[in-house]
């Protein structure tokens, strides 16, 4: 059974960009959870033009 893709993905579109989002999704603590909204913000920018 295939696990559901994360709501991120609709904003990350390039395959390296969602293996590092993987990544630090898969840190615990506080500072990894801002590096993760940090990087979210940041690559959803990026990639705003992009088509998937």
């Amino acid at each position: 059974m295939e696990h559901p893709q994360p709501q991120a993905y609709r904003w990350i579109k390039t395959e390296c960009g969602r293996a590092k989002y993987d990544q630090l999704a898969a840190q615990q603590g506080l500072l990894a959870k801002l590096r993760l909204a940090w990087f979210v913000l940041i690559a959803a920018l990026r990639d705003w033009r992009l088509t998937t």
